[in-house]
Formats: structure tokens, sequence, C-alpha cells
């Protein structure tokens, strides 16, 4: 069977996207590791079917490099918007089911010939933040373990953030591990990724926990989000420790597109 597949990827996060509004591939956990592998298959953090929704305009299938179906990701998010857009499923403005609810998305610009977009997306509220000691725990769509550190380039981010990963203290779903160095106007972002079980050059769902960490720790909210694959804004409404009109804000770039044999 062959697929016909587009890849995206955002701030260095990628993805393989299958439009599956007609088809509806049964690829199963194998497929989607093979598709992912960077040596043997097209190489990305996780795959998305796209597909028809009832209500809005599409509906977001995302699984991790494991194989698994997985909860939301926003980086994904932007990149399947992008992608809805540019395919006209979507108009600039667009409403999208996930696994935690609809998402508003907007495609704020247009550059490099249609190839690049800068994608806002709108994150579900946030109405509980965890602060235990040295970290904040929070769910931005996906549950995120947030850690200040001072010098976050020398982390050992694979091996640190493996340990949190699999403690008994988040057992037995596990969470995502983000490490973060806090300075003037920015925060430095360094994330481990469940499922993807890897630091990954950036993470959405992450820099949006991070930047709520980040208000929660110092009472500020404009700092810039730097990550190794690129920057990101974060914005919010806080009231009463509560979370809302939260939008993740940063480039999203077609790759290539093909098709590909399943076996």
């Amino acid at each position: 069977m062959k697929i016909r597949f587009y890849k995206y990827q955002g701030n260095g996060n990628d993805f393989v996207i299958v439009d599956d509004r007609k088809t509806k591939h049964d690829l199963s956990a194998e497929n989607i590791v093979n598709l992912c592998d960077r040596h043997f298959g097209i190489g990305a953090d996780g795959l998305m079917l796209l597909r028809a929704s009832g209500k809005n305009d599409f509906t977001m299938f995302y699984y991790n490099a494991d194989g698994h179906l997985a909860s939301m990701c926003g980086n994904g998010g932007r990149c399947i918007a992008a992608f809805a857009f540019q395919q006209g499923i979507a108009g600039q403005k667009m409403c999208f089911d996930a696994f935690d609810g609809e998402h508003e998305a907007v495609i704020n610009e247009v550059v490099e010939k249609g190839l690049r977009f800068n994608v806002s997306l709108k994150m579900n509220d946030v109405t509980q933040a965890e602060k235990d000691e040295g970290y904040y725990f929070l769910d931005t769509g996906s549950p995120h373990y947030v850690e200040f550190v001072d010098k976050v380039a020398e982390i050992d981010v694979a091996g640190e953030g493996r340990k949190t990963r699999y403690s008994e203290r988040f057992s037995p779903g596990g969470t995502n591990v983000n490490f973060v160095e806090l300075n003037d106007d920015r925060i430095f972002v360094r994330t481990y990724e469940r499922g993807v079980e890897k630091e990954t050059l950036s993470c959405g769902t992450g820099v949006t926990a991070s930047a709520i960490a980040a208000y929660l720790e110092t009472g500020k909210k404009d700092y810039l989000i730097h990550t190794t694959g690129g920057d990101f804004e974060v914005t919010f409404t806080e009231e009463n420790g509560k979370f809302s009109d939260i939008w993740l804000r940063g480039p999203a770039m077609k790759v290539f597109a093909g098709e590909i044999s399943i076996h």
C-alpha cells in the first residue's frame, strides 16, 4: 500500500502528516514507528492523521514516534493548521478537534512562497499548576514537569529527563520534562518528550507550560521563549491562579511531500 504524505516542522519539531479524510488508513503502531524512523523511514517526532469533523474544519489525530496515540501536541497543532490552510481544507482562521478538545488556529503570515507560515494556536485553559519542591507540574494538553536550572545548555536532558519521566511520582503514564533557564527577558527551554523518548528541538505544550511556570515564579509574562529549534511567544490571561486565552505563536514550515510504501 502506498500513502501520500507531507513533512512539516515547527522550530525543529517535525511531523509526518497524512490527509486521511477519504481513505482512513489503518496504520498499525509498527507502521507509524517505521514511518517516523530517521534511518529507514521518513523521519519525524510524530505522525498526524487529518480526518473530517462533523462540527469543525477537521480532526487531528496525533501519534508519537513510538506508534501510540498521544495527547495534545502544540507544534503538531500549528503544523497541521498550516497544512490545512495550504491544502484549502481550512481558511486563515480555523477550528479543529484534537485529543483535548477544540482548538482555534490563525495563520498570521505566509512567507517563502507559501512554504513557511507564522501560526498561532489557542491552547486549552490551565486550571491548576502544582508547585512542589524544585519544580512545577501542570497540564497544557499534555502533562509537563518544569524545573528551573542555572545553565540549561549543560544539562543531560535525555538522562535526567528519563529519570523523571519514568519516576514513581509520575507513574504510570509518565510526564514530559522541561529544563528551563530563566533570564531577564527570555527563557531557554529544553524538553524531554515522552513517546519520543528523547530530547526534541522544541515542544509546543512544553514551552507553554514553561511560560506559565516562569510567570508563577517571577510574576512576568512577556518572555521571549527560546528553544534549540527556534523562538516562540506565549500569551495568556491569569485570574486567581487560572490561565485562559492561552496562545502559542511560532513558525511552521513545509519540508517536503511524497509517497511511501507501507508493508
